[in-house]
């Protein structure tokens, strides 16, 4: 599939009446969860969509420019608005977080199997862990407060264990920054897989940020709040991998590449009829709005779109959601790494004086009074044991005490 040999079609059929934007809600309980990590991914692709034309519009001074990126960008949020009016309104704060977890532990996973540049994998699989463990505990808040079921959520499809334990994951601001990927050499599936990860874990920052002081109860408000900083450390890194030397006319193709990818993948990948069609719909709409950047890249940028994308536009291999449990268990083995400038190194290794030691012994003060170890801790004290499910003994020996957080693995030397 090649979008740009594809008639787009008239621009104006995007814009329609409320009837066709507000649609049905998917049931909750019925819903195959990968359909609800697909809701959440694409509404997180068209907020990136909307940020990124709003970010060159406040730096353009030219009108007639301003217009055209106007006129796309309303197509993009009646687009964002039809997707996000797919969740329910009984699916609850917390159930739409484990939702958010799950697509990124499954979509990092998923991406980091089709990634060819290894230094790129090495982001995505270091950050994996992170949001496997951020699963964990909010699932742990779940059966806790009796807020739902955190299996019928994720399905069959994903482990519910610890990860790197998230008091380990505060680092300090100056070891999340990475390289750079040149825009231009790269595979083509790797300047995908950069854009889609960082729109979504944006998107989860961003809900974390307004969500977390509109949860009711005071554990479950210092959960959100302390898993939304490392989603900002995430964010960052996986920021930092765009290339900065392409113009704002090649980063606005890229977009809407990336859209017009993630709509057909989704299409599909789809097992859900009518949302399918939604998918289908929405990948003829930015089609259209992937012809138009190829226009505003000639006429402002002077170049045509093949000098973006000089592999021709043919999609690479599509995003498909599927289950990676050994995938991740094996991942976990690397569980102590941490932060050092724009690489990782592991925890032992690393000397005393080391800033990760002091920025984070800084941010917890205590860890015992950490919302994310409380949770657990409070998990146990009540069933017994952490809520877990897993199909095995977890791979790492340190992690798998059912009654006792551990705090010290990927933090403490020698745990």
């Amino acid at each position: 599939m090649n979008p740009f040999e594809l008639k787009p079609q008239k621009a104006d059929k995007i814009f329609t009446d409320w009837k066709k934007v507000l649609v049905k809600p998917y049931d909750k309980h019925t819903v195959d969860p990968y359909t609800r990590l697909r809701v959440i991914l694409m509404s997180g692709t068209e907020f990136e969509s909307v940020r990124c034309t709003h970010a060159m519009t406040r730096q353009c001074p030219n009108n007639d420019v301003r217009r055209r990126l106007a006129y796309m960008r309303r197509g993009e949020q009646l687009q964002q608005k039809r997707v996000a009016s797919l969740k329910p309104s009984d699916e609850t704060i917390l159930e739409h977080t484990i939702g958010y977890e799950q697509l990124a532990v499954d979509l990092t996973a998923n991406l980091a199997l089709s990634e060819k540049n290894s230094y790129v994998k090495q982001q995505l699989d270091f950050a994996l862990l992170e949001d496997f463990d951020h699963l964990y505990r909010y699932a742990d808040l779940m059966e806790l407060e009796k807020g739902g079921d955190p299996a019928q959520l994720v399905g069959d499809y994903t482990e519910i264990m610890p990860g790197r334990p998230t008091v380990a994951e505060y680092r300090h601001p100056y070891d999340d920054v990475n390289f750079y990927i040149n825009g231009y050499l790269n595979d083509l599936k790797t300047k995908l897989n950069i854009n889609i990860i960082t729109a979504a874990e944006q998107q989860t920052m961003n809900f974390y940020m307004n969500v977390g002081n509109l949860y009711a109860s005071p554990l479950g408000r210092q959960l959100y709040n302390e898993i939304a900083m490392i989603e900002e450390q995430h964010v960052t890194g996986y920021g930092c991998l765009k290339d900065p030397c392409m113009t704002d006319w090649e980063r606005l193709l890229m977009n809407e590449y990336t859209e017009c990818y993630l709509y057909y993948s989704c299409y599909e990948d789809e097992t859900d009829a009518r949302i399918r069609k939604i998918w289908e719909m929405h990948f003829e709409e930015e089609v259209a709005h992937l012809h138009e950047a190829a226009e505003l890249l000639h006429t402002y940028g002077g170049k045509v779109w093949q000098q973006v994308l000089p592999e021709g536009g043919a999609f690479p291999e599509l995003l498909k959601f599927r289950s990676q449990k050994e995938y991740i268990r094996n991942i976990l083995k690397t569980v102590r790494l941490t932060g050092v400038e724009e690489g990782f190194e592991e925890l032992e290794k690393l000397p005393d004086s080391f800033r990760y030691f002091s920025y984070n012994a800084r941010i917890h003060g205590s860890v015992q009074q950490a919302g994310t170890h409380t949770v657990i801790e409070k998990a146990i004290a009540h069933l017994g044991e952490d809520y877990r499910i897993q199909d095995k003994e977890h791979p790492v020996r340190a992690l798998a005490d059912r009654t006792r957080d551990n705090t010290e693995t990927g933090r403490v030397k020698g745990a």
